[in-house]
């Protein structure tokens, strides 16, 4: 799968979820068939069907096991090119139980996707693994349960080099993806790609913007906000790059729609997204905190936190969420007027994927939202 950027052709990749459901699904299919196959096909939640080369079977009367090679395509990450293993047991009681073996970690700290104590298998591909046994079980008419081992070899080794300890994963690496492939989202490329995006927008006559960083906003936007998607723009990590392109190209409404964890960066006026350029979620929301009031065991609870959901939570049980993002939203439209020509309308949403709840809207947002709806007509 390729992404086309002003002509030259990007390599998308897939995700260490991708990689544990298709090992997962081979080894299943090996269990019950008697013989491993050379490759195996799974259905990303993308709707991309990947066809991926099993690497180092191994079979055993109710225990098989092999490994997917993680390829990041043409936006690499640590661990590019890394051997996802699944070891797959038959049991005799149906169901599916999904853990994490060597070099996947454990979570230590509340607030991540997996509760204290679960291995860092986050919930989608812990949903594709399963589909992708449900599926192996009804193609050989089997009605018993898998015990599912994911293992990465030199998972604890690649884990110092990502964020996994201070986010209190210990041990290893997590197995990630929401949609399945890894698209090459913070290559310079795709800054370029973005402002070619735009300019066409423009060039068909539209002059009102809908941005969202990825997967999480288009989602909220889509299905909670109702939103038309015709003039709509991913920026990925290049949240600034996407709103001069739009100024440029003569856009006059633009509405960023996106999650707690990417516009809080906005706050400090951090309009590359990337974790690579530095963090500052925490620091802050705290001091939005301090700003209204809270005292410093507030701040200490908000600054231990490891998600920007997990940090909502705090604010909301002492009662100070609402005006901490008051504050918060007050920086964000600061910045986001700073970083535009006054021609441009530009305003907010922010949510959180706790109930997908709006924690703030720019005074302005009602507006836009009105105006991207009527483009709808």
């Amino acid at each position: 799968m390729f992404r086309n950027v002003k002509g030259k052709l990007l390599k998308c990749g897939y995700t260490t979820g991708s990689c544990a459901a298709a090992a997962s699904a081979a080894s299943a299919d090996a269990l019950l068939s008697g013989e491993f196959s050379a490759s195996i096909t799974i259905d990303t939640p993308k709707g991309v069907t990947l066809t991926l080369t099993v690497e180092d079977p191994r079979l055993e009367p109710a225990t098989a096991s092999c490994a997917i090679r993680k390829d990041g395509g043409d936006d690499p990450d640590v661990t590019h090119g890394s051997l996802i293993y699944s070891t797959v047991t038959l049991v005799k009681e149906p169901g599916i139980t999904i853990d994490g073996g060597a070099g996947v970690g454990r979570v230590t700290k509340p607030g991540l996707d997996q509760p204290v104590g679960a291995a860092a298998i986050n919930s989608t591909p812990r949903r594709m693994i399963a589909d992708s046994l449900h599926k192996a079980a009804k193609r050989h008419a089997y009605g018993g349960g898998f015990s599912v081992v994911i293992s990465v070899p030199n998972g604890e080794e690649l884990a110092k080099r990502t964020f996994n300890p201070r986010l209190g994963i210990l041990g290893g690496i997590s197995i990630l993806g929401t949609g399945g492939i890894v698209e090459p989202m913070s290559t310079r490329a795709l800054a370029d790609s973005i402002r070619v995006e735009i300019a066409q927008l423009a060039a068909e006559g539209l002059r009102d913007l809908l941005i969202t960083p990825g997967n999480y906003g288009e989602t909220f936007a889509r299905e909670t906000l109702r939103l038309p998607m015709r003039g709509h723009v991913r920026s990925a990590d290049f949240i600034g790059d996407t709103l001069d392109a739009a100024a440029e190209c003569g856009f006059r409404n633009v509405l960023l729609v996106g999650h707690i964890g990417k516009l809080v960066k906005l706050g400090i006026g951090a309009f590359n997204t990337h974790y690579s350029y530095g963090d500052g979620r925490m620091e802050t929301l705290a001091a939005c905190a301090l700003e209204v009031g809270a005292d410093l065991e507030l701040l200490t609870r908000v600054m231990e936190c490891v998600m920007s959901d997990a940090a909502v939570d705090v604010l909301r049980e002492r009662g100070i969420l609402e005006p901490t993002m008051r504050a918060l939203g007050t920086r964000i439209d600061a910045n986001l007027r700073r970083r535009v020509p006054e021609s441009v309308n530009v305003g907010c949403v922010c949510f959180t994927n706790v109930g997908n709840t709006i924690l703030y809207r720019s005074e302005n947002a009602e507006q836009l939202l009105e105006i991207l709806n009527a483009d709808r007509r």
